[in-house]
């Protein structure tokens, strides 16, 4: 037997040695797997449940009058890191209140839903809520105006 046989001959037996055993392991995980319960959902007929605590859409909330809660001071404006959120304030009509919002915007798709928004409003007006999965054609139509924003 020469040396250069012996060469070919080592890395034969370290190839089958080394890629065997590893080509077995990966099959042997292939077969567990197809058994197992598939994490799939058939979309139509099963509808997903977000976890507690999920942050999604975003929504302002009504005080017992049903008025909106949101005193137009920019807290939310200010602590939101992605600035999607844009506010104009204007006098109220009522007199607990010194202002409301005339304007109040919300750009979903720069929002990270981070819910700092939630965390900075002083008088609890605006959450996220479990809502996900709303399809839109355009740009414009995930720009949340007050009116989308109060009827959810």
């Amino acid at each position: 037997m020469t040396a250069g046989m012996w060469l070919k001959h080592w890395w034969l037996k370290l190839m089958i040695r080394s890629y065997i055993p590893a080509a077995i392991k990966g099959l042997s995980l292939t077969v567990r797997r197809m058994f197992q319960p598939r994490d799939t959902l058939s979309y139509p007929e099963e509808v997903h449940v977000p976890r507690k605590g999920y942050r999604g859409e975003h929504r302002l909330k009504k005080d017992d009058q049903g008025r909106m809660k949101c005193v137009a001071c920019l807290m939310c404006q200010t602590a939101c890191p992605a600035e999607c959120i844009q506010i104009v304030g204007a006098p109220s009509p009522w007199p607990d209140r010194d202002k409301i919002p005339v304007v109040f915007n919300i750009d979903m798709l720069k929002c990270i839903y981070c819910g700092m928004c939630e965390e900075a409003c002083p008088c609890d007006a605006i959450e996220l809520t479990p809502t996900f999965n709303k399809v839109a054609l355009t740009r414009e139509e995930k720009i949340y105006d007050i009116n989308k924003l109060l009827g959810r």
